[in-house]
Protein backbone atom coordinates (compact mmCIF):
# COMPACT_ATOMS: atom_id res chain seq x y z
CA UNK A 1 0.00 0.00 0.00
CA UNK A 2 1.66 3.43 -0.90
CA UNK A 3 0.81 6.80 0.22
CA UNK A 4 -0.95 8.98 -2.74
CA UNK A 5 -1.73 12.45 -1.28
CA UNK A 6 0.05 14.16 1.71
CA UNK A 7 -2.68 16.91 3.81
CA UNK A 8 -0.94 18.71 6.41
CA UNK A 9 -3.69 21.12 7.85
CA UNK A 10 -3.11 23.72 11.08
CA UNK A 11 -4.83 22.46 14.12
CA UNK A 12 -4.65 23.09 17.95
CA UNK A 13 -3.46 21.39 21.17
CA UNK A 14 -4.94 20.16 24.05
CA UNK A 15 -3.89 22.91 26.53
CA UNK A 16 -1.13 25.95 26.02
CA UNK A 17 2.55 26.46 25.88
CA UNK A 18 3.73 28.27 28.83
CA UNK A 19 7.25 30.01 28.80
CA UNK A 20 8.64 28.10 31.92
CA UNK A 21 11.74 30.21 32.54
CA UNK A 22 9.11 33.00 32.50
CA UNK A 23 7.11 31.80 35.28
CA UNK A 24 9.39 30.01 37.27
CA UNK A 25 10.93 33.82 38.01
CA UNK A 26 7.71 34.69 39.97
CA UNK A 27 5.42 36.29 37.56
CA UNK A 28 2.02 37.61 38.95
CA UNK A 29 -1.05 36.44 36.69
CA UNK A 30 -4.44 38.06 36.04
CA UNK A 31 -7.02 35.21 35.96
CA UNK A 32 -5.76 32.83 33.36
CA UNK A 33 -3.03 35.17 32.23
CA UNK A 34 0.34 35.81 33.41
CA UNK A 35 1.69 38.98 33.34
CA UNK A 36 5.22 40.36 32.54
CA UNK A 37 7.16 39.83 29.06
CA UNK A 38 8.60 36.29 28.42
CA UNK A 39 12.39 35.12 28.24
CA UNK A 40 12.18 31.63 26.10
CA UNK A 41 12.69 32.79 22.13
CA UNK A 42 9.86 32.28 20.20
CA UNK A 43 7.09 33.61 22.81
CA UNK A 44 5.05 36.62 21.84
CA UNK A 45 3.26 36.19 25.21
CA UNK A 46 3.88 34.26 28.31
CA UNK A 47 1.19 32.17 27.80
CA UNK A 48 0.25 30.77 24.21
CA UNK A 49 -2.67 28.76 23.05
CA UNK A 50 -0.90 25.30 21.75
CA UNK A 51 -0.89 24.56 18.56
CA UNK A 52 -0.80 21.26 15.74
CA UNK A 53 -0.51 20.33 12.51
CA UNK A 54 -2.69 17.59 11.71
CA UNK A 55 -1.30 14.81 8.88
CA UNK A 56 -3.41 13.12 6.68
CA UNK A 57 -1.64 10.43 4.86
CA UNK A 58 -4.42 9.36 1.83
CA UNK A 59 -3.47 5.72 0.73
CA UNK A 60 -3.89 4.25 -2.82
CA UNK A 61 -6.72 1.79 -1.63
CA UNK A 62 -9.00 4.64 -0.54
CA UNK A 63 -7.86 4.26 3.30
CA UNK A 64 -6.88 7.39 5.29
CA UNK A 65 -4.25 7.66 7.97
CA UNK A 66 -3.96 10.07 10.78
CA UNK A 67 -1.15 11.29 12.94
CA UNK A 68 -0.66 14.91 14.84
CA UNK A 69 2.52 16.88 14.83
CA UNK A 70 2.86 18.46 18.76
CA UNK A 71 4.95 20.04 20.99
CA UNK A 72 5.09 19.55 24.98
CA UNK A 73 3.95 22.09 27.25
CA UNK A 74 6.99 24.09 27.88
CA UNK A 75 8.87 24.11 24.39
CA UNK A 76 12.08 25.79 24.15
CA UNK A 77 13.67 24.83 27.65
CA UNK A 78 15.58 22.08 29.54
CA UNK A 79 16.96 21.13 26.08
CA UNK A 80 13.87 20.93 24.21
CA UNK A 81 13.19 21.81 20.84
CA UNK A 82 11.90 25.00 19.83
CA UNK A 83 8.36 26.80 19.76
CA UNK A 84 6.25 24.81 17.33
CA UNK A 85 3.69 26.79 15.35
CA UNK A 86 1.92 25.58 12.75
CA UNK A 87 1.77 28.38 10.35
CA UNK A 88 6.05 28.67 10.46
CA UNK A 89 6.24 24.66 9.97
CA UNK A 90 3.55 23.63 7.29
CA UNK A 91 5.64 25.22 4.60
CA UNK A 92 8.94 22.97 6.13
CA UNK A 93 6.47 19.64 5.72
CA UNK A 94 5.53 20.57 2.28
CA UNK A 95 8.91 21.20 0.75
CA UNK A 96 10.80 18.69 2.61
CA UNK A 97 8.84 15.48 4.08
CA UNK A 98 5.75 15.45 1.63
CA UNK A 99 8.20 14.68 -1.55
CA UNK A 100 9.97 11.45 0.41
CA UNK A 101 6.50 10.50 1.51
CA UNK A 102 4.32 10.47 -1.56
CA UNK A 103 4.16 7.02 -3.28
CA UNK A 104 6.04 5.29 -0.47
CA UNK A 105 4.96 1.61 0.09
CA UNK A 106 3.57 1.28 4.04
CA UNK A 107 4.54 -2.16 4.60
CA UNK A 108 6.99 -1.89 7.73
CA UNK A 109 6.55 0.79 10.22
CA UNK A 110 9.83 0.42 11.71
CA UNK A 111 11.56 0.53 8.18
CA UNK A 112 9.53 3.80 8.10
CA UNK A 113 10.62 5.67 11.09
CA UNK A 114 14.14 4.82 9.83
CA UNK A 115 13.49 6.72 6.86
CA UNK A 116 11.46 9.85 8.60
CA UNK A 117 12.88 10.02 11.89
CA UNK A 118 16.36 11.10 10.71
CA UNK A 119 14.19 13.52 7.85
CA UNK A 120 16.24 16.39 7.33
CA UNK A 121 16.59 19.74 4.89
CA UNK A 122 18.63 20.55 2.11
CA UNK A 123 20.87 22.32 4.41
CA UNK A 124 20.99 18.94 6.75
CA UNK A 125 18.74 20.63 9.56
CA UNK A 126 16.66 18.05 11.33
CA UNK A 127 13.02 18.17 11.21
CA UNK A 128 11.62 19.65 14.34
CA UNK A 129 11.11 16.90 17.13
CA UNK A 130 6.77 17.77 16.49
CA UNK A 131 6.86 16.78 12.94
CA UNK A 132 8.68 13.54 13.11
CA UNK A 133 6.44 12.59 15.76
CA UNK A 134 3.29 13.25 13.90
CA UNK A 135 4.80 12.03 10.56
CA UNK A 136 5.41 8.74 12.13
CA UNK A 137 1.83 8.49 14.11
CA UNK A 138 0.37 8.74 10.87
CA UNK A 139 2.50 5.70 9.35
CA UNK A 140 1.86 3.43 12.27
CA UNK A 141 -1.74 4.42 11.17
CA UNK A 142 -1.02 3.25 7.73
CA UNK A 143 1.06 0.28 8.29
CA UNK A 144 -1.88 -1.02 10.88
CA UNK A 145 -4.40 -0.27 7.93
CA UNK A 146 -2.39 -1.57 5.19
CA UNK A 147 -1.93 -4.78 7.55
CA UNK A 148 -6.04 -4.88 8.38
CA UNK A 149 -4.46 -4.80 12.55
CA UNK A 150 -4.30 -2.99 15.07
CA UNK A 151 -0.98 -0.33 15.91
CA UNK A 152 -0.46 -2.34 18.80
CA UNK A 153 -0.14 -5.52 16.45
CA UNK A 154 1.99 -3.92 14.33
CA UNK A 155 4.67 -2.48 16.77
CA UNK A 156 5.10 -6.08 18.67
CA UNK A 157 5.68 -7.70 15.20
CA UNK A 158 7.80 -5.08 13.89
CA UNK A 159 9.57 -5.20 17.04
CA UNK A 160 9.49 -8.72 18.25
CA UNK A 161 7.42 -8.22 21.46
CA UNK A 162 5.44 -10.82 22.47
CA UNK A 163 1.94 -9.33 22.34
CA UNK A 164 0.83 -9.71 26.19
CA UNK A 165 -0.96 -6.41 26.28
CA UNK A 166 -2.61 -5.81 30.12
CA UNK A 167 -4.27 -2.33 31.51
CA UNK A 168 -1.32 0.76 32.77
CA UNK A 169 -1.57 2.15 35.50
CA UNK A 170 -3.13 6.29 34.11
CA UNK A 171 -1.36 9.41 35.62
CA UNK A 172 -3.65 12.43 35.41
CA UNK A 173 -2.66 15.80 35.40
CA UNK A 174 -4.65 18.61 37.50
CA UNK A 175 -3.11 21.61 36.37
CA UNK A 176 -3.78 24.95 38.43
CA UNK A 177 -7.05 23.67 39.91
CA UNK A 178 -5.13 21.42 41.80
CA UNK A 179 -8.10 21.30 44.33
CA UNK A 180 -11.10 20.82 41.86
CA UNK A 181 -9.33 18.26 39.55
CA UNK A 182 -8.05 16.17 43.02
CA UNK A 183 -11.57 15.58 43.85
CA UNK A 184 -12.40 14.75 40.00
CA UNK A 185 -9.72 12.30 40.34
CA UNK A 186 -10.48 10.33 43.56
CA UNK A 187 -14.10 10.02 42.24
CA UNK A 188 -12.74 8.18 39.19
CA UNK A 189 -10.38 6.37 40.43
CA UNK A 190 -7.28 7.48 39.21
CA UNK A 191 -4.05 4.96 39.56
CA UNK A 192 -1.55 8.26 39.68
CA UNK A 193 -2.26 12.03 40.65
CA UNK A 194 -2.68 14.77 41.17
CA UNK A 195 0.78 16.55 39.29
CA UNK A 196 -0.01 19.60 40.59
CA UNK A 197 1.74 21.77 38.61
CA UNK A 198 4.10 23.10 40.92
CA UNK A 199 5.84 25.45 38.82
CA UNK A 200 6.63 28.55 40.87
CA UNK A 201 8.85 28.00 43.36
CA UNK A 202 7.28 30.88 45.54
CA UNK A 203 3.52 30.49 45.35
CA UNK A 204 3.16 26.85 45.32
CA UNK A 205 6.21 25.90 47.13
CA UNK A 206 7.02 28.44 49.77
CA UNK A 207 9.99 29.47 52.03
CA UNK A 208 11.00 26.06 53.53
CA UNK A 209 8.54 23.95 51.77
CA UNK A 210 5.66 24.71 53.63
CA UNK A 211 3.10 25.45 51.07
CA UNK A 212 3.59 22.61 49.14
CA UNK A 213 3.53 20.40 52.07
CA UNK A 214 0.60 21.64 53.25
CA UNK A 215 -1.05 20.69 49.52
CA UNK A 216 0.23 16.81 49.83
CA UNK A 217 -1.21 16.38 53.54
CA UNK A 218 -4.30 17.73 51.92
CA UNK A 219 -4.54 15.31 49.10
CA UNK A 220 -3.79 12.56 51.67
CA UNK A 221 -6.65 13.57 54.01
CA UNK A 222 -9.04 14.18 50.64
CA UNK A 223 -8.47 10.42 49.59
CA UNK A 224 -8.92 9.09 53.06
CA UNK A 225 -11.97 11.41 52.97
CA UNK A 226 -14.11 10.60 49.80
CA UNK A 227 -12.64 7.65 48.86
CA UNK A 228 -15.51 5.01 48.23
CA UNK A 229 -13.53 1.56 48.42
CA UNK A 230 -10.72 1.70 51.01
CA UNK A 231 -8.60 -0.81 48.96
CA UNK A 232 -8.23 2.71 46.48
CA UNK A 233 -4.60 3.43 47.08
CA UNK A 234 -3.74 5.52 44.48
CA UNK A 235 0.04 6.46 43.78
CA UNK A 236 0.87 10.56 44.41
CA UNK A 237 3.19 11.57 41.68
CA UNK A 238 3.72 15.62 41.46
CA UNK A 239 5.93 17.09 38.57
CA UNK A 240 8.00 20.16 40.54
CA UNK A 241 9.47 21.30 37.92
CA UNK A 242 13.08 22.38 39.78
CA UNK A 243 11.48 24.54 42.13
CA UNK A 244 12.71 22.34 45.12
CA UNK A 245 16.47 23.70 43.74
CA UNK A 246 15.23 26.70 43.66
CA UNK A 247 13.64 27.15 47.48
CA UNK A 248 17.01 24.94 48.79
CA UNK A 249 19.48 26.69 46.71
CA UNK A 250 20.25 23.29 45.07
CA UNK A 251 20.99 22.12 48.75
CA UNK A 252 20.47 18.31 48.27
CA UNK A 253 20.89 17.24 51.66
CA UNK A 254 17.91 20.10 52.68
CA UNK A 255 16.05 18.80 49.73
CA UNK A 256 16.44 15.26 50.81
CA UNK A 257 15.14 15.72 54.52
CA UNK A 258 12.34 18.01 52.67
CA UNK A 259 11.53 14.39 50.37
CA UNK A 260 11.82 12.91 54.22
CA UNK A 261 9.05 14.84 55.43
CA UNK A 262 6.98 14.93 51.93
CA UNK A 263 6.80 10.87 52.18
CA UNK A 264 5.70 10.93 56.07
CA UNK A 265 2.72 12.87 55.17
CA UNK A 266 1.83 11.43 52.02
CA UNK A 267 1.85 7.84 54.08
CA UNK A 268 0.21 5.47 53.69
CA UNK A 269 -0.11 6.50 49.79
CA UNK A 270 3.34 5.73 47.91
CA UNK A 271 5.27 9.33 47.24
CA UNK A 272 6.73 10.35 43.86
CA UNK A 273 8.20 13.70 42.67
CA UNK A 274 9.57 14.38 39.38
CA UNK A 275 12.24 17.15 38.70
CA UNK A 276 12.63 18.26 42.72
CA UNK A 277 16.02 20.01 40.42
CA UNK A 278 16.85 22.00 37.45
CA UNK A 279 20.45 22.19 37.26
CA UNK A 280 20.88 23.98 33.90
CA UNK A 281 21.98 21.09 31.55
CA UNK A 282 22.02 17.42 31.07
CA UNK A 283 25.44 16.36 32.88
CA UNK A 284 24.45 18.40 35.61
CA UNK A 285 21.01 16.90 35.80
CA UNK A 286 22.30 13.32 35.52
CA UNK A 287 24.87 14.03 38.69
CA UNK A 288 22.50 15.89 40.83
CA UNK A 289 19.59 13.03 39.91
CA UNK A 290 22.45 11.10 40.98
CA UNK A 291 23.36 11.96 44.33
CA UNK A 292 19.50 12.70 45.47
CA UNK A 293 18.91 9.22 44.46
CA UNK A 294 22.01 7.71 46.45
CA UNK A 295 20.94 10.01 49.79
CA UNK A 296 17.22 9.08 49.61
CA UNK A 297 17.78 5.22 48.65
CA UNK A 298 20.77 5.17 51.81
CA UNK A 299 18.00 6.69 54.49
CA UNK A 300 15.32 4.07 53.50
CA UNK A 301 12.83 7.25 52.56
CA UNK A 302 10.02 6.10 50.70
CA UNK A 303 9.73 8.55 48.08
CA UNK A 304 11.05 7.65 43.77
CA UNK A 305 12.66 10.59 42.16
CA UNK A 306 11.59 10.86 38.21
CA UNK A 307 13.62 11.90 35.80
CA UNK A 308 12.02 14.83 33.24
CA UNK A 309 13.96 17.87 32.63
CA UNK A 310 16.83 17.35 30.13
CA UNK A 311 15.94 13.86 29.58
CA UNK A 312 14.61 14.31 26.04
CA UNK A 313 16.04 12.23 23.08
CA UNK A 314 16.35 8.75 23.21
CA UNK A 315 20.55 9.34 24.10
CA UNK A 316 19.02 11.37 27.02
CA UNK A 317 17.24 8.47 28.15
CA UNK A 318 19.70 6.00 27.20
CA UNK A 319 22.18 8.37 29.61
CA UNK A 320 19.80 8.65 32.54
CA UNK A 321 19.14 5.39 32.51
CA UNK A 322 22.87 4.24 32.63
CA UNK A 323 23.65 6.11 35.48
CA UNK A 324 20.41 5.49 37.30
CA UNK A 325 19.71 9.33 37.53
CA UNK A 326 16.11 8.80 38.79
CA UNK A 327 13.69 5.58 39.58
CA UNK A 328 11.99 6.54 36.66
CA UNK A 329 11.97 7.92 33.31
CA UNK A 330 9.31 10.38 31.75
CA UNK A 331 9.40 9.25 28.00
CA UNK A 332 7.82 12.51 27.00
CA UNK A 333 6.42 11.55 23.68
CA UNK A 334 6.88 14.87 21.82
CA UNK A 335 10.41 15.28 22.63
CA UNK A 336 11.66 12.13 21.55
CA UNK A 337 11.00 12.74 17.77
CA UNK A 338 9.54 9.93 16.46
CA UNK A 339 7.18 7.74 18.07
CA UNK A 340 9.94 4.29 17.60
CA UNK A 341 11.84 6.34 20.12
CA UNK A 342 8.77 6.45 22.50
CA UNK A 343 9.29 2.63 22.18
CA UNK A 344 12.74 2.38 22.43
CA UNK A 345 12.74 4.49 25.35
CA UNK A 346 10.67 2.38 27.39
CA UNK A 347 12.59 -0.83 25.99
CA UNK A 348 15.78 0.83 27.82
CA UNK A 349 14.12 1.55 30.67
CA UNK A 350 12.97 -1.75 31.35
CA UNK A 351 16.48 -3.46 30.61
CA UNK A 352 17.75 -1.22 33.07
CA UNK A 353 15.85 -1.67 35.94
CA UNK A 354 14.16 1.29 36.33
CA UNK A 355 10.17 2.62 35.71
CA UNK A 356 9.19 4.20 32.42
CA UNK A 357 6.86 6.08 32.47
CA UNK A 358 5.17 6.58 28.72
CA UNK A 359 4.25 10.78 29.72
CA UNK A 360 3.92 13.03 26.85
CA UNK A 361 2.19 16.55 27.41
CA UNK A 362 -1.21 18.29 27.99
CA UNK A 363 -0.81 20.56 24.78
CA UNK A 364 -1.01 16.84 22.44
CA UNK A 365 -4.36 16.09 20.40
CA UNK A 366 -6.39 13.17 20.46
CA UNK A 367 -5.03 11.58 17.78
CA UNK A 368 -0.87 11.48 19.23
CA UNK A 369 -2.88 10.33 22.87
CA UNK A 370 -4.75 7.26 20.93
CA UNK A 371 -1.80 6.30 19.11
CA UNK A 372 0.87 6.41 21.92
CA UNK A 373 -2.06 4.62 24.17
CA UNK A 374 -2.03 1.97 21.26
CA UNK A 375 2.06 2.05 21.56
CA UNK A 376 2.18 1.60 24.97
CA UNK A 377 -0.26 -1.49 25.13
CA UNK A 378 2.47 -3.00 23.43
CA UNK A 379 5.74 -2.26 25.15
CA UNK A 380 3.95 -1.87 28.72
CA UNK A 381 5.30 1.09 30.79
CA UNK A 382 4.85 1.47 34.26
CA UNK A 383 2.75 4.24 33.81
CA UNK A 384 0.86 6.30 31.34
CA UNK A 385 -0.26 9.77 31.22
CA UNK A 386 -3.70 10.76 30.60
CA UNK A 387 -3.83 13.16 27.77
CA UNK A 388 -4.08 15.93 26.57
CA UNK A 389 -5.45 19.08 28.18
CA UNK A 390 -5.54 19.58 32.18
CA UNK A 391 -9.14 19.13 32.71
CA UNK A 392 -8.54 15.22 33.96
CA UNK A 393 -12.28 14.22 32.16
CA UNK A 394 -11.13 14.55 28.48
CA UNK A 395 -7.63 12.83 28.85
CA UNK A 396 -8.68 10.17 30.85
CA UNK A 397 -11.35 9.38 28.42
CA UNK A 398 -9.98 9.33 25.40
CA UNK A 399 -6.48 7.26 27.09
CA UNK A 400 -9.03 4.86 29.51
CA UNK A 401 -11.51 4.04 26.75
CA UNK A 402 -8.55 3.42 23.84
CA UNK A 403 -7.41 1.04 26.27
CA UNK A 404 -10.20 -1.08 27.17
CA UNK A 405 -11.33 -1.27 23.50
CA UNK A 406 -8.19 -2.15 22.31
CA UNK A 407 -7.12 -4.74 24.83
CA UNK A 408 -11.06 -6.22 24.12
CA UNK A 409 -10.17 -6.25 20.50
CA UNK A 410 -6.85 -7.99 20.80
CA UNK A 411 -8.39 -10.52 23.44
CA UNK A 412 -11.56 -11.43 20.90
CA UNK A 413 -8.70 -12.06 17.93
CA UNK A 414 -6.28 -13.36 20.56
CA UNK A 415 -8.96 -16.26 21.54
CA UNK A 416 -10.19 -16.79 17.11
CA UNK A 417 -6.26 -17.56 16.17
Amino acid sequence: MRIEKVVPVKGVGGYFFDDQSAIKSGLSSDGFIYEGAPKTSGFMTVRMPSESICIALMLDNGDIALGDCCAVQYSGVGGRDRLFLAEAFIPWINEHMRPKLLGFDCSSFKGACEVFDSCTDSDGHPAHAAIRYGVTQALLDAVAKSRGCTMTEVVTHDYGIPLDPKPMKIYAQSGDERYMNVDKMILKQVDVMPHGLINDPFKKVGPGGDIFLEYVRWVRERIVALRQDENYTPELHFDVYGTFGIVFGNDFAKIVDYLGKLAETAAPFQLRVESPIDMGSRDGQVEGLKEICCIVEGKGIPVEIVADEWCNTLEDIEFFASEHAGHMIQIKTPDLGGINNTIEGVMICKRTGLRAFQGGTCAETDISARVCTQVALAVQPYQILAKPGMGVDEGLMVVRNEMERTMKLLQLRMEQG
